[in-house]
């Protein structure tokens, strides 16, 4: 059995067209547990969208689906959950977040979640 990795979805959305939303039904169906943080609350099978900055514990992997401009507000927060990584999906490179995982010893990772999960890279 593959380790289990409590993972942060941000940018989460309930539009299934929205790669976000095909992560956490993934992320779910390989067994990890999903926490996700979007726009507006709402919920993806068993997993609540939050809005806003809660306070998750444990967290392993941050998966980000949001712009560099849309993830301004989230810096300080997503290095605070103190992930073991971070991934930027295609769309959501951002050269300051990068940096500072690096400054916080969080591994960063650009790739595509969805392509991590299914060749057993995740």
């Amino acid at each position: 059995m593959k380790e289990q990795k409590k993972t942060l979805v941000m940018g989460a959305s309930e539009n299934e067209d929205r790669y976000s939303n095909m992560a956490i039904r993934k992320l779910r169906h390989y067994g990890h547990e999903v926490v996700a943080i979007g726009k507006k609350k709402g919920k993806v099978d068993d997993v609540e969208i939050d809005t806003g900055k809660p306070r998750f514990s444990d967290i392993h992997t941050v998966t980000l689906y949001l712009s560099a401009r849309n993830q301004e507000e989230y810096l300080e927060y997503l290095v605070s959950l103190g992930p073991d990584r971070i991934i930027f999906n295609p769309g959501a490179e951002n050269k300051t977040l990068y940096d500072l995982c690096l400054q916080n010893k969080i591994e960063a990772v650009e790739a595509c979640t969805l392509v991590l999960l299914s060749i057993g890279g995740y």
